[in-house]
Parts: structure tokens; sequence; C-alpha cells
């Protein structure tokens, strides 16, 4: 039986088209004249994120690759000792894939962890794992044994700490994200104790880290839950946008489902107009499952045609063609939930010197769906962005993060600009996205944390109703300020 990851299913025979004709299509984006280019500056002593965009002065940036025992939690305090005694802050960070800096303290002491160690617990339908892991670990360590991640991104670039504390989520259902399935954690604070941390203890810290961007305490590992992997079929449905929000919520109630995601048009004509709905269940015949595909020629074609977008509309077209009708005809075979999530985010790295990959992530109710729709259709158009893609998830609600973005169970859209490395893209930018937010608290959602630092302070408050008391409660825990980020120097701190 073959088998194909996500991005093949979605890209069947457009494939070599589109590697073919991506580096034609790139000679056709417009070039502006009295642009200036963003210098973004470099050095062992700066550290960036996957923006570009993000050129922060650092102290001293160490890798630690000890085990979660006595050794990485003698050399976590250390550090935090000096960091106080110097007045400088320090952060932990993995792929650092935010793209605000939310992960790198300015003048401070940044920490990469460097260890992939995972342990099963199969009785218990859960893993314990480094705070640095990475998802590609878990799933290399729980797919030989028949089981799979509860919940993560779709891509598995990421750490799992960096996962909690950002609160992430992706295409499983019906759960909400990432951090609802963590049974416990272990967390040294600010003064240097360390605690174990869950639902039922010290729930108060732990529903303040979950979501909570490294403020609280720098975690060192984590048991979470897992499922078994299984065998899946996918089904592919085009509809009118209009019909979306109560086709999705009828199949993420439909306990048959166990992944759904949707995407939407993004030619300009007809911009969010049509929309497919991708669902998977679970086939007759689970023995036997494939071990789970690392990304291979299909994904980095897909890649090309992708990035064939960039400036030119029939390419769009074509592409959403591909997804609709080609891809699954031609790559709509089984998968095993594994094989769907082991793809990484660099699969569609463009590499361009001259442009940036910039994400928005909204998350609205699904009786605000359609508003927000229309919202986009107002304010995205109108700019100067090139618009690549949107993904749309299913986010149940969420009661335990202090920073939470679902209230209530919501629609996550996430979208992707291809941004110029200019001033006046930037400022584009800036302007189209607090456009966006002011639409997208209209309507009671709320906007996702970890990318550019465009929002306005007031933005930020309107969209997440408890941020007066996550600061409140990080003074108390951190008096010093010593685990502080981006995030919180230019937002959280000024509340």
């Amino acid at each position: 039986m073959k088998n194909f990851t996500r991005r093949a299913a979605l890209i069947g025979a457009g494939g070599a088209a589109g590697w073919v004709m991506s580096s034609l299509i790139r000679a056709q984006l417009p070039v502006y004249e009295g642009t200036r280019r963003i210098v973004v500056p470099a050095g062992d002593k700066i550290l960036n994120d996957a923006s570009g965009l993000s050129a922060t002065p650092i102290n001293k940036h160490l890798r630690l690759s000890s085990s979660a025992n006595d050794n990485l939690i003698d050399a976590i305090r250390r550090e935090i000792t000096e960091a106080k005694s110097e007045n400088r802050p320090l952060n932990v960070g993995a792929a650092r894939h935010s793209m605000g800096g939310q992960a790198i303290p300015r003048d401070g002491t940044a920490i990469t962890f460097d260890n992939t160690e995972v342990e099963l617990d199969s009785t218990a339908l859960a893993y314990r794992a480094h705070a640095g892991a990475r998802w590609s670990d878990v799933i290399a360590a729980l797919d030989p044994a028949g089981f799979s991640p509860k919940v993560m991104q779709s891509n598995n670039d990421f750490g799992l700490a960096a996962t909690y504390s950002v609160n992430a989520h992706g295409w499983p259902v019906p759960f909400g994200p990432m951090g609802s399935t963590v049974r416990s954690l272990r967390m040294i604070l600010p003064s240097g104790d360390l605690v174990t941390c869950s639902k039922t203890e010290n729930a108060d810290l732990f529903n303040l880290a979950m979501g909570g961007y490294g403020l609280i305490g720098v975690i060192i590992d984590m048991e979470i839950e897992m499922v078994k992997n299984t065998r899946l079929s996918p089904s592919f449905k085009v509809m009118a946008t209009s019909e979306f929000a109560a086709a999705f919520k009828k199949a993420v109630e439909d306990p048959s489902v166990t992944m759904a995601y949707g995407r939407l048009n993004v030619e300009r004509e007809t911009f969010f107009e049509k929309a497919l709905l991708v669902t998977y269940r679970e086939t007759d015949d689970q023995s036997d499952l494939p071990v789970a595909p690392s990304s291979g020629w299909m994904a980095h074609a897909a890649s090309r045609l992708y990035r064939a977008q960039l400036g030119n509309e029939t390419f769009k077209s074509f592409r959403w063609w591909n997804e609709t009708s080609v891809g699954p005809a031609l790559g709509g075979g089984d998968v095993t939930r594994n094989s769907l999530i082991n793809e990484p985010v660099v699969t569609l790295d463009d590499r361009n010197p001259d442009r940036t990959d910039i994400l928005h992530e909204h998350f609205v109710g699904f009786d605000a769906f359609d508003a927000f729709v229309g919202a986009c259709q107002e304010v995205i158009p109108a700019s100067y962005q090139e618009f690549l893609n949107v993904t749309l998830r299913y986010v149940a609600q969420d009661d335990q993060s202090v920073l939470s973005f679902a209230p209530e169970p919501r629609i996550a859209a996430v979208m992707s600009f291809s941004q110029e490395l200019t001033q006046r893209a930037e400022a584009d930018m800036t302007r189209m996205t607090q456009e966006l937010i002011d639409r997208v608290v209209e309507v009671g959602g709320a906007y996702y944390l970890p990318y550019r630092p465009h929002a306005r302070l007031e933005q930020l408050s309107d969209a997440y109703a408890n941020v007066g008391q996550f600061v409140r409660a990080k003074r108390e825990v951190d008096p010093d300020l010593v685990l502080r980020n981006n995030l919180w120097d230019q937002y959280l701190g000024r509340l």
C-alpha cells in the first residue's frame, strides 16, 4: 500500500510543473523603486528567530545537553543566580520559530536545550520527555511502539516545552491546545525552587506556564499523553466558504473523525470565496502500520508549487485546482497519523534573501467565522502583501491557560504571507495586522502572540481578558523579572 505525506497528498501531478516554473515565476515579482531594504545585523552576540527580523543583542548563548537531572538543575540555578546578580534577563528557547523575539532575552542569557530523551509508558498512555526534545524525537520514539502524540503542531521541528509555552495546537480533533495533554511537568522557578506542576499540584503555576512564554519558570521535563497511531483515510469536500463553519463543526463533532483541517482559495479576484474541508477517519485495517516517513521529493516539489504563487494569480488558481481536484484524485490514499505530522516546517523554506515568511493566526468562534472572512476579504487584498495560504483548524475550549486564546470552541486561521524585506513592506504589514486585529476583536476573537509584534498594546488587552491577572502573578513569582523576552519588554511589562 502506498503512503503519502500530507503535502504529497495535496500536490498530485502539479508538483513537477511547480518545480520547473518557480524560477520563472519569481522573475515576474514586482520590484518596488525607492524602497529601503531592511538591514539585519548578525554576529555571535546577536540572536534572531524565524522572521529574520528579530535580531536582538544578547550577553551569551548556552546550549545545554544534560539530562533532566541534578546537573541540569544546578546549571539552570547557576545561570538564574548570575543573571540576577548582573541584572540581566534569561530565557530558554528551542527552535525559536516565534517571529518577534518571544524566546530571546535582550542583552541577557539565552539558553537552548539540546537533548532528545523520550521515555514511553505504554500502560499509562504517556511519555516523559526532556523539555528540549523536538517533536521529531517524540515521533521517532513513539512510532515504532505504535503510538502518536495526542496533540502537536502540524510540523515536527519544535521543542516540547516551547509548544507548551505558546500552548500551540494542531490538526487532531476534538482536542484543545497541546497544554491540555500535559499531565505534569517539573519547572525551576526564578527563586531556584524546583516544583512539580499539574492540574492538581501547583495548578496555579501550571496554568500560568501553559501559554506563558517561558516567563514563569524554566521547564526541564514533562509527562505528556499519547494515543495509538492509526491508519487513516482522507475525505475531501469543496464548498462555498459560507458553508464551511457549519460543515467543520459537524466534522469535529463526528466521533469517527480524528484529524481535520480546512483551506480557502487565495486568488485576489475571488479571495476566500471557496473552501476545502479535509477529514481523516480510521480505516478498518489497522495491521502492519508503516514507519512514518520523513520528507521526500514530493514534499519538496510541493514547496516549489507553493512558492510559484508569488506574484502570480494564475499559479494561485492552479494550486487551488491542484489541491481540490488533482491532489485528492492521485494522492488521496491512506496515511498514518504520524506520517501526517512528521514534516519539518523547513520544507517550505524559501531561502530568498529578499523576502521572509510571516505568519498570522486568528481565533474566532464558529458563529463569527463569516464575519471574520468578510474582514479578511476587505483588509488583506488591499495590502501590498503576498498572501500564500490559510489553514483552518479546530481548537476546543481551553479553561486552563490564563492566557487562553480559546475561551470557547474556535476556528483557528493560520495565515502565511511572503513579505519583502523593505521598510515599506514592514510598515504595510504593521498597518494591515493592526486593522485585522481590530476586526477580529470586534467579533469576539483573539490573535496569537508568537508572531510579529505589530499589535498595539491595547489590542493585546482587548484580545486576552486575563492578561492583567497573568502580569500580576508573574511579578509575584518573579519579583526580580529575571525571566524576560520581547513579549514582556514590549507588551506585558508595560501593563
